[in-house]
């Protein structure tokens, strides 16, 4: 097993191709991950090599830890800021307001999965059902985890001008078609130049399955930013950068 930092912009695939172009030992060599990372999410990814492999549901059973930045007012069909955004209307939140929701939110929780996510119905990921405008064709299903812990680390307001900086620099580092320039040219439209947003940094200890984009969603924000911190006992402090 070998705990990798993934970095923002790349799949759990892309990590994989980078180890084995980097490390002739894993190539010809059956190699998988445990737990996906969205390509705006960084941090822990565990990958499983050689005979590892048949060990994927174990490590994927394992408890994860986060920190998610939550921007506050928006909404987008993916939950982050990689979706088509629109302004939701939601009280002024203060880091003593967001403390109280959050911290609500502990226990067992049953939340939708995200429309653009690799769950699969009917045999086929829910983000194609998304891109192919046929959502309405299926059920949506509700996942429910255990969220052990949270704790609201910090809370800042950002000015349009840094939001959008801050959203262009992220998207830009997303390797793919994911509608980037969709994306970006609907913030530029969407931001109030007079506004200010407001953003909350929270830790998270959850169950394995859960989605940070779907309690995001569900507190009325988007994943600004997203880092895996811990799975199970493994640490991004120990984690190797290829």
């Amino acid at each position: 097993m070998i705990n990798v930092y993934k970095p923002v912009g790349i799949s759990p695939l892309d990590v994989i191709k980078l180890l084995q172009e980097k490390n002739p030992e894993y190539r010809g060599v059956s190699v998988t991950y445990a737990g996906r990372l969205d390509p705006l999410a960084e941090g822990v990814l565990l990958l499983l090599a050689g005979e590892e492999v048949h060990k994927k549901e174990e490590y994927m059973k394992l408890d994860k830890e986060y920190e998610a930045e939550m921007l506050f007012g928006f909404e987008t069909d993916t939950y982050d800021i990689l979706g088509i955004p629109q302004p939701v209307e939601v009280f002024k939140k203060t880091l003593e307001s967001a403390k109280r929701e959050i911290g609500n939110l502990k226990g067992e929780i049953s939340l939708p999965l995200p429309s653009y996510s690799s769950y699969k119905i009917n045999g086929k990921p829910l983000f194609m059902w998304a891109r192919e405008g046929k959502l309405d064709e299926i059920e949506i299903p509700e996942r429910t985890t255990q969220i052990h812990d949270t704790e609201v680390l910090d809370s800042y307001e950002v000015s349009s001008e840094e939001l959008l900086k801050k959203i262009t620099e992220k998207i830009n580092l997303v390797k793919g078609d994911f509608r980037q320039e969709e994306i970006l040219n609907k913030w530029q439209e969407v931001l109030n130049k007079e506004n200010k947003y407001f953003v909350a940094k929270v830790k998270f200890n959850v169950s394995s399955g859960t989605y940070i984009r779907s309690i995001a969603h569900s507190l009325g924000g988007v994943l600004l930013g997203l880092t895996r911190t811990k799975v199970g006992d493994f640490d991004i402090k120990n984690s190797i950068k290829i």
